[in-house]
């Protein structure tokens, strides 16, 4: 078995439960989706070609529990499946960062889903698979990457439609990193008493970069 890999990389987690925890991410190659936003672009084609093994042992070289398999979209990879597997059979504890357009029901159980739902600004809102959310687990997490106050209200639709707040332990509200400015969307959140945990990508922040080296 053998995946497409861009890049594996050890940092600091920039999103979602775990922001600020060393890391090392495993950027699968390829996306079906071309958000107009997207700041990872470079992972769209090429990458290296390893085997399962050759992962993990890249993996093993850092020195944490904390695993996040991205891309690109990874679970467009169907060894992405058993890769996870294998991580945690390792024990790490792994995450996912997955967009709403691939289904996720054969995603390990141990593993702890970021399920990134595609505002209309992104130009892909129309793939969003939403037979994803009965699937969720509690420890996992939605985000909403929102572009302007279209996208907030589209977004807050969502969370009353499916009461996200009741299904997952977080749902994240995060601003498009230079297209809406963070403190009107916090503001946002705070006059509507959303029941969400705003963020900021902290790897931009520290080193305005999209991929947190």
């Amino acid at each position: 078995m053998s995946l497409r890999i861009t890049e594996i990389f050890f940092s600091l987690q920039g999103e979602a439960r775990t922001v600020g925890r060393p890391t090392v991410f495993v950027r699968l190659t390829g996306c079906p989706l071309r958000c107009v936003w997207c700041d990872t672009e470079y992972s769209f084609q090429g990458g290296e070609r390893m085997s399962l093994e050759e992962v993990l042992t890249q993996v093993a070289a850092h020195p944490t529990t904390y695993v996040t398999v991205t891309g690109g979209e990874p679970l467009a990879q169907p060894e992405c499946i058993p890769l996870m597997q294998a991580l945690c059979d390792k024990g790490y504890q792994v995450s996912l960062e997955t967009s709403g357009a691939m289904p996720i029901d054969k995603v390990d159980d141990r593993v702890e889903v970021v399920l990134d739902l595609k505002a209309p600004d992104s130009g892909e809102s129309h793939r969003n698979l939403w037979e994803n959310i009965p699937l969720l687990k509690a420890k996992d997490q939605v985000k909403f990457v929102l572009a302007s106050r279209k996208d907030y209200q589209w977004a807050r639709m969502q969370l009353d439609k499916y009461q996200l707040q009741n299904r997952v332990d977080d749902v994240l509200f995060s601003p498009v990193w230079g297209q809406l400015e963070p403190a009107q969307l916090a503001e946002w959140i705070i006059e509507d008493g959303l029941p969400v945990r705003f963020q900021l990508q902290l790897h931009k922040v520290l080193w305005q970069d999209a991929q947190g080296r």
